[in-house]
């Protein structure tokens, strides 16, 4: 994944050129990383902007007025939010197809996002919440978790059944988010004994190319969550040198 420090207030716009795909991103931002493995997925080439979205500048403000990531900009193209961007560069760029064909699996992929959307409220819950709740939330975060050990073991190997799809690509920088609140905590959440189905699956998605590509180191992580808790994110960790 490109290594770029992030464009803030004040600064220019750096040049577009004619027909690059450009992708602007935040380097540990989930959402964003979502569409970064469907374009790792693709082998679909691309440049990388990253922002500073505690101080995010004008010119990415008039892109998307929304203020988040990720955007996809190219010539006069802009797409933003991640589920579109990464819907539309399935549809755009229709090799190593990530969609379902049959609709009903499309709709199923789509409620199960839906629902995995609402259990993340529970996991940001446990990793910024005071140390006194944390045994409580962990608990109500892997009973929530159920539902996908459930649904995998349904399912196969994959959310997609016997091969990595959207769907996967979808929910997994949560789950690799998980390991670091495991670390963070010194708590175990995922195992063998509680969601061995949906532990297995990681240990998979973990050899996937995509998500080696996109995968940042632990300590990086760490120490941007521990800026961001003290109201400071520093978007830059790993590249003062």
């Amino acid at each position: 994944m490109p290594n770029q420090k992030a464009f803030s207030a004040g600064s220019k716009v750096p040049t577009l050129e004619n027909g690059v795909l450009r992708v602007y991103s935040m380097r540990f931002c989930p959402y964003a990383q979502r569409t970064l493995l469907v374009l790792a997925h693709k082998n679909i080439p691309y440049e990388v902007v990253n922002i500073n979205l505690k101080s995010k500048p004008e010119w990415f403000l008039q892109k998307n007025p929304i203020g988040k990531v990720p955007v996809l900009e190219q010539d006069d193209k802009i797409v933003y939010e991640s589920l579109i961007c990464c819907d539309y560069l399935d549809q755009v760029y229709p090799q190593n197809r990530l969609t379902p064909e049959d609709p009903y699996r499309q709709a199923q992929d789509k409620m199960l996002i839906e629902h995995f959307a609402q259990m993340m409220t529970e996991f940001y819950k446990v990793r910024q919440g005071p140390p006194a709740e944390i045994p409580a939330g962990l608990e109500k975060f892997r009973k929530q978790m159920i539902r996908f050990e459930t649904e995998i073991q349904k399912r196969g190997d994959y959310f997609g059944g016997n091969k990595i799809q959207m769907i996967d690509f979808m929910i997994w920088p949560w789950f690799e988010r998980i390991f670091i609140m495991e670390k963070m905590l010194s708590q175990i959440i995922l195992s063998d004994e509680s969601l061995p189905k949906l532990l297995q699956w990681t240990l998979r998605m973990s050899e996937c190319l995509a998500v080696k590509q996109c995968r940042r180191p632990v300590e990086q992580h760490m120490e941007f969550f521990k800026t961001s808790k003290m109201g400071v994110p520093n978007y830059d960790v790993g590249l003062e040198e």
